[in-house]
């Protein structure tokens, strides 16, 4: 009876210690969006979507140039990684799933999901950057793909993997080629797990900060440009959280509440499609 006392008040000791750090965990959160959302609405007006990013001293200017440029990076990194990803998952669980060589790839790929962000943007710069002799919003664009592609690459490998064989083996008795089948077969039954990989590099790559300071720098003007420096969101924030100038810091502050309620958007829609995929 006193060993069964003894574990229980360990139980209750264990469950208090997990209650508490849950609790302090959660209340940081909630003060952190309390605070981007309290001072980043009072930021919110037309001007934020249809004015550019202001010269110090001024009392107007938005947010445009960086909104666009941020959209077209993402749009290009997502459009140059996702291929990548989905045929390097692809052939990890379909075609070499017991070979050398997937093993190699996967823990490659393991490092690249650990890497810091900055080491990326270095790399991108050594290679894209320093060469060609200036920051373009191509090479952001490679930076945030090295990014997207391990993402999408794990999550198109698990996907896979968790397609029952038997679907393959019917498809195959049917006088399916393996492409057809991996087309027909294992991409449709896959395809929520694989968007919502897709959606959450998204959701990654849409704050990243240190890679674009080292490759699309940033620009005052608004430019559609992608072979000259272009502005983002992140790189703005970053930068106007330095200067003292009040307008700067308001734009910064909702700056941070657009890139944060994008993010919430496609981790809802990212959820949602995996609580489908489990259905």
């Amino acid at each position: 009876m006193s060993l069964y006392a003894a574990r229980k008040r360990s139980n209750r000791i264990a469950m208090g210690l997990c209650t508490v750090a849950a609790v302090f965990g959660i209340v940081w959160l909630v003060l952190i969006l309390a605070v981007l959302v309290w001072e980043g609405v009072s930021g919110l007006s037309w001007r934020v979507f249809t004015e550019i990013t202001p010269s110090m001293g001024s009392t107007t200017g938005g947010l445009l140039n960086a909104i666009v440029g941020s959209l077209m990076m993402v749009f290009f990194a997502v459009l140059i990684g996702t291929p990548l990803g989905l045929l390097a998952g692809t052939y990890m669980a379909e075609y070499g799933r017991y070979e050398k060589l997937t093993h190699v790839v996967r823990f490659i790929n393991d490092i690249l999901l650990s890497a810091p962000s900055i080491v990326i943007g270095l790399f991108i710069y050594e290679i894209l950057v320093a060469p060609f002799g200036g920051f373009s919003g191509w090479a952001g664009s490679a930076a945030l793909a090295v990014i997207v592609i391990p993402v999408v690459v794990r999550t198109t490998e698990d996907m896979l993997l968790l397609v029952p064989g038997q679907l393959r083996e019917a498809a195959a008795a049917l006088g399916l080629p393996r492409s057809v089948i991996i087309k027909q077969v294992a991409y449709k039954a896959a395809l929520a797990g694989i968007v919502t990989g897709i959606l959450l590099a998204v959701a990654r790559i849409s704050g990243e900060t240190a890679p674009l300071l080292f490759t699309a720098l940033s620009n005052n003007f608004f430019s559609t440009s992608m072979t000259q420096p272009i502005a983002s969101l992140p790189v703005v924030i970053y930068n106007f959280t330095k200067t003292p100038d009040e307008n700067m810091q308001q734009l910064a502050w909702t700056g941070a509440l657009l890139i944060t309620f994008a993010v919430l958007v496609m981790s809802i829609i990212a959820r949602a499609l995996s609580t489908r995929m489990k259905k």
